[in-house]
């Protein structure tokens, strides 16, 4: 049964919840700012995807017919610069990188989009958005031989951050090498240099600049114009804000009607990057934790406030998940009622910018309602339906309760000496042996997860 009250989107563009109208019937169109892949996803990507994993979720739980988007960026100079330190082909990375993405937002219980784009895919695409670009004298081939964006030529550039152009332009150099007209000016189409992967384009060969991806590739699939757009808050500035100026200066029309962004992942108070050095692969928690738990720490707090990781709150997270799977053993054999709703109450958070958070809390009451009714033998079977149907919705409590606490029994300590026994058998070429110890591991239900780095596991039971 369709969800027929307003939802209430918080829409980063006007700083404000906006009642959200799609542009067409009940179709939405929806473009999410995939990863860059040159390494293993860390705990703020997997806050992205699930974020948005949400937003289609309830869109779809509406009864709007969803396109969802989101693109891998396949080629860049952190991919080049790390297959070159590993020896092998950048496809071949970028091969190995979205398998390891997809097994951790598999583990993440997130839906897999309508489409996933590919940038190398998508060549013509940009090259077409660039070279209108340049026919409106809206960039222009530098001496070096690169293609840039004349940001100054974009009337509406910093609407989306709320930044002032003449205030970025303040303390900026332009160094003797640089031949940009503006210092704000950014790449559009760079030249190849040589042994780099390249396309040929009417400025020569080359590849493309990042922004001017996203831009081609979400008109490519969603129109000129689409409903939403969305990504973490570092991108708002500049991905976003140069996506906006390359498809509106391209297309003269509105690129999305609302923008959202998720807030940063922190740790001791600092966002978590790669750049800074203080991230946490999502591996690493799996090693630690099951992959639900990282589900449901991000789901406890607001999509645009910051989220505060550290190991106390996984704790948390956990316990947390074991009540409500103690409510799932009780529950787990009872028949289905198809024709019962959503709690009014969870509703109610949803449509009011997805606000998990009280999502979360109606399912903890609805635990602790039903647990409280069994025990003095009333009918509970709406409010057990009424259960299953929220945690299907936040894509938590999906494994069996068996699954959940055989996994809290698993040995971790005795998990990673087994990994360590099978890695120096490989290194012994000892391949029967290593294959018996994955077997074992098998057996115990954990699946090993190999690459270039080493090897993780994950419970499957």
């Amino acid at each position: 049964m369709p969800i027929t009250e307003p939802l209430y989107i918080y829409n980063s563009m006007r700083r404000c919840k906006e009642d959200f109208v799609p542009l067409e019937g009940n179709k939405v169109s929806m473009y999410v700012c995939g990863v860059t892949v040159y390494d293993h996803c860390h705990v703020g990507h997997a806050r992205m995807m699930v974020v948005f994993d949400l937003v289609y979720r309830w869109l779809q739980a509406r009864g709007h017919d969803v396109t969802y988007v989101r693109n891998f960026t396949d080629i860049d100079d952190k991919i080049i610069k790390r297959a070159r330190e590993r020896n092998i082909s950048c496809q071949a990375l970028t091969k190995e990188m979205i398998a390891s993405f997809y097994q951790d937002m598999d583990a993440l219980n997130c839906l897999r989009p309508t489409h996933e784009p590919r940038a190398t895919e998508h060549m013509s695409a940009m090259i077409r958005m660039i070279k209108t670009l340049v026919d409106k004298d809206l960039a222009y081939q530098s001496n070096s031989g690169d293609v840039l964006y004349r940001v100054r030529k974009f009337k509406k550039y910093g609407q989306l951050s709320g930044k002032n152009i003449d205030d970025l332009q303040s303390g900026k150099r332009i160094a003797v090498s640089e031949d940009k007209e503006d210092p704000l000016d950014f790449v559009l189409w760079k030249q190849s240099k040589e042994n780099e992967p390249s396309w040929g384009s009417p400025w020569g060969k080359g590849r493309p600049g990042w922004h001017i991806e996203c831009s081609a590739m979400s008109c490519e699939h969603l129109g000129r114009t689409f409903d939403i757009h969305g990504g973490g808050m570092d991108l708002k500035f500049p991905h976003h804000e140069n996506e906006i100026a390359q498809a509106e200066g391209a297309h003269s029309q509105t690129f999305a009607n609302y923008w959202i962004h998720n807030g940063f992942v922190n740790v001791n108070e600092e966002k978590m990057s790669k750049s800074l050095d203080n991230f946490f692969c999502i591996g690493e928690v799996y090693r630690q934790f099951p992959p639900e738990v990282l589900r449901i720490f991000i789901l406890s707090t607001h999509y645009r406030s910051p989220l505060d990781f550290s190991d106390q709150a996984l704790e948390a997270g956990k316990e947390g998940l074991d009540r409500l799977y103690a409510t799932k053993e009780r529950i787990e054999s009872m028949e289905d009622l198809s024709d019962i709703q959503l709690p009014e109450a969870s509703i109610r958070a949803m449509n009011d910018d997805f606000n998990t958070p009280q999502a979360l809390a109606v399912l903890f009451d609805l635990a602790r309602d039903i647990n409280r009714g069994l025990d003095q033998d009333h009918d509970m079977q709406a409010h057990i339906q009424q259960f299953k149907q929220l945690s299907h919705l936040l894509g938590i409590v999906q494994q069996s309760a068996q699954q959940w606490f055989q996994a809290d029994s698993l040995d971790a300590k005795k998990i990673e000496e087994l990994i360590a026994q099978r890695q120096q058998a490989r290194l012994d070429k000892d391949f029967q042996a290593a294959d018996r110890i994955r077997n074992q591991l098998t057996e115990m239900g954990i699946e090993i997860l190999d690459d270039a780095t080493g090897s993780r596991w994950r419970s499957i039971q």
